[in-house]
């Protein structure tokens, strides 16, 4: 792999269409910025409709090739595991390069892109393990069989929080099934996918099964959603975008699969051990910085424990590390966006004027060791909150969590449930009866038990309500990825004359 953070670092990046990385057609690049300087790092090609329309074009081009239509099951797993093993052995260059485009921490990054390769190989096993099936039918003489068969282009918009991460649960199972892909990016972060797009070149995927076109969402974004040679979309971000996107598929007739905004609540109850519930509750809406869809930033605590356990609370987000994200001991790094940064004080803000209180935090963060003008925000703990205060009804997106009381479990399940989303939950107690009953009631594509942001590509994941609808991970996906085409075979040697009724 030739790419590296050095090599990003002033330059021009260009689209990768057909196999080859080519400059947009209108000449026009975009900077993209260090979070933790605010300062532009490298440019990149800002696609408009034609470069989509030819990404597009030799996506499909290369669906219907012989090279990869007519590829055998198990060649094309071959492939996908080949893929994994060149992300393995640049897993830490690809860290690097993310950690730089999005401020995420470099060990994270790194847990990431070497666990990374897994979710290939599993996929890859599934290549020649996706099938059909026969079912009976009321006439002699006939075979009725199920067929799956991959869709065709699937245009796939990725967010910038962890956006190989991300990609790589749709992307590995999308190759495997032998679809080919078109990738935007986001504009805030396409570094990564650039660089991905080397190794699939390095791993001799035929030219055109993936394609990325980097731009804003307006340009390219609004091309590929609106193109008529795509068959499936694939969208992680906010809710907002994801109508959009919706209502640009729906003009083509063409499915979606969306992963979109979550205010996921995070519910203790009076008995657990405070000290490991504290430590879900930091895990589950600090870490990424806060910047992640399942953040549990919604805390539901019982009565009978808040005081105490919100001094503990307090107590160790005042421990938590901000710096830079490139350091071991930094456990939070900074906001993604300069815009980030604006929404989540505005939030904070509102949060104060609608009365509730920061018990820590809440503030922009400059000190000796930050570059000036680096993207940081104090790890915040808000209580006296209630439900209905836009901070506990908005996704964040930050590191910022909302704290109140409840009293008993029929509160606690109102409380949590009154939600536009439904991305993800947690619980913490030793009573399994009441986990099962939470697991049973709460609105939410994802319960956690005692754990938080424990996740696996073996399992199907995806939300309710405006946390968007389709799955990710898991056989399940595999369906989602493919389509089912029905075959009926009269194989009695005659057909009969359509017009002689013949009564038994």
């Amino acid at each position: 792999m030739k790419t590296t953070v050095a090599s990003i670092q002033g330059s021009r990046q260009r689209l990768f269409i057909n196999g080859e990385f080519v400059a947009p057609k209108n000449g026009t690049y975009i900077a993209s910025y260090d979070p933790t300087t605010g300062h532009p790092w490298y440019e990149f090609a800002d696609a408009e409709a034609d470069d989509v329309g030819a990404a597009v074009a030799a996506a499909r081009a290369a669906f219907c090739n012989p090279s990869w239509r007519r590829m055998t099951q198990t060649d094309r797993g071959a492939l996908v595991r080949r893929l994994a093993e060149l992300v393995g052995a640049n897993a830490d260059i690809l860290a690097e390069i993310e950690t730089r485009d999005n401020g995420k921490l470099l060990k994270e990054s790194r847990a990431q892109m070497r666990s990374m390769p897994d979710s290939y190989h599993y996929f890859a096993g599934m290549a020649d393990k996706l099938q059909g099936d026969t079912i009976p039918i009321n006439r002699l003489d006939t075979l009725n069989l199920n067929l799956r068969e991959p869709l065709g282009v699937v245009g796939m918009i990725t967010p910038w929080n962890s956006p190989l991460m991300l990609l790589t649960g749709t992307l590995a199972p999308c190759l495997a099934i032998g679809n080919t892909v078109v990738i935007k990016p986001s504009e805030h972060a396409s570094a990564s996918t650039l660089a991905l797009a080397e190794l699939i070149h390095e791993a001799g995927f035929p030219a055109g099964v993936v394609n990325v076109v980097t731009g804003t969402g307006k340009s390219a974004g609004e091309a590929l959603t609106r193109h008529p040679g795509v068959s499936k979309y694939v969208f992680t971000g906010s809710t907002a975008t994801g109508r959009r996107i919706a209502g640009n598929a729906a003009q083509n007739l063409v499915p979606c699969s969306m992963e979109l905004g979550g205010k996921s609540p995070h519910v203790v109850f009076g008995d657990v051990e405070i000290e490991h519930a504290v430590n879900g509750v930091v895990s589950g809406v600090f870490a990424a910085a806060g910047q992640t869809c399942v953040a549990g930033s919604r805390c539901f605590v019982e009565a009978s424990i808040y005081d105490r356990f919100i001094d503990a609370l307090v107590e160790r987000t005042r421990r938590i590390q901000v710096g830079l994200p490139t350091i071991d001991d930094t456990d939070i790094g900074p906001l993604a966006l300069a815009d980030q940064l604006k929404k989540v004080e505005g939030y904070v803000a509102s949060g104060l004027r609608d009365g509730a209180r920061i018990a820590v935090g809440g503030r922009r963060l400059e000190r000796e060791g930050l570059a000036r003008g680096g993207w940081y925000f104090e790890p915040t703990v808000m209580v006296e909150a209630q439900n209905d205060m836009g901070f506990m009804r908005d996704e964040i997106f930050g590191p910022v969590v909302g704290v109140m009381p409840f009293c008993d479990e029929a509160e606690m399940i109102a409380l949590a449930n009154d939600s536009t989303y439904g991305l993800a939950s947690g619980i913490w107690t030793k009573d399994i009866d009441r986990a099962l009953r939470f697991a049973n009631q709460i609105e939410a594509g994802t319960v956690w038990v005692n754990t938080y942001r424990s996740a696996s590509f073996m399992s199907a994941n995806g939300g309710f309500k405006e946390s968007g609808y389709g799955r990710r991970g898991g056989f399940e996906v595999m369906h989602e990825f493919s389509r089912l085409k029905n075959v009926i075979i009269d194989y009695s040697g005659a057909m009969q004359d359509p017009f002689v009724i013949r009564l038994k």
